[in-house]
């Protein structure tokens, strides 16, 4: 059964994104597109992060503060990953933690959406693949370890529906709510890009795509800036 609670009705842009009316001063600058991958394209993309994870396998990060594991379970592609850890906090690293070789290179169709998405001329160095079982949530919190604050951040979404919000700049206050389905595309541009968010629940059922309960979601980040980044271009 689908959620009760439905999307926002935001302005519509050319692009195909709707913007999020930003919940407090400071977060404006949120857009989903909505249904950006089809069906085929979900089913295809759906078949490449198995390989990853095949390659990659998911696993389950802890606090860096706690040691508390994660409710959701991991994984990345790219030239770079996103881990946490007890011993080495939140960070980037070129390496899987636990088998020790590169992660996977990104799939052309991901790096598809992020071009399309943000009109930006550089690339992604990261896409943080997270499962969420039913029952599991991410708490609100900023993407704050990266040097390109400037850079926007895509999430991807395929599977069960989940309910994102979206905050400000400083914890607490007031949020805004929307529904996330397989296919949509969240960009975190401009303010947003610095503002708490999470994924307060997940919709078991009300997607086929996975043959399960649960939900993929990708998150494109650029980590260092495009200038100091190994695909600068030569100056020659």
């Amino acid at each position: 059964m689908a959620p009760a609670t439905e999307r926002r009705d935001p302005t519509r842009r050319q692009d195909g994104g709707v913007e999020i009316p930003p919940p407090q001063p400071g977060a404006a600058g949120a857009r989903l597109c909505e249904a950006m991958l089809d069906g085929a394209a979900q089913a295809a993309l759906a078949e490449a992060v198995r390989a990853i994870v095949a390659d990659a396998p998911l696993y389950r990060p802890t606090m860096p503060k706690t040691g508390k594991p994660f409710s959701v379970r991991m994984t990345n592609c790219g030239p770079l990953g996103w881990v946490a850890d007890k011993a080495g906090g939140y960070r980037y690293q070129a390496t899987h933690p636990a088998t020790g070789r590169p992660w996977p290179a990104m799939p052309p169709a991901v790096l598809d959406v992020w071009f399309a998405a943000t009109g930006r001329d550089y690339p992604p160095e990261a896409c943080l693949i997270n499962w969420y079982e039913p029952g599991a949530k991410m708490g609100m919190h900023r993407d704050e370890d990266e040097a390109a604050q400037d850079a926007p951040v895509v999430s991807i979404s395929l599977g069960d529906d989940a309910r994102f919000r979206l905050g400000g700049p400083t914890r607490g206050g007031k949020t805004a709510s929307v529904i996330l389905r397989s296919g949509d595309v969240l960009v975190l541009d401009g303010p947003s890009r610095r503002c708490f968010h999470g994924v307060d629940r997940i919709y078991p059922g009300t997607s086929t795509l996975l043959g399960a309960a649960g939900r993929i979601n990708l998150t494109l980040r650029r980590v260092t800036p495009f200038e100091t980044g190994a695909d600068a271009p030569s100056s020659g």
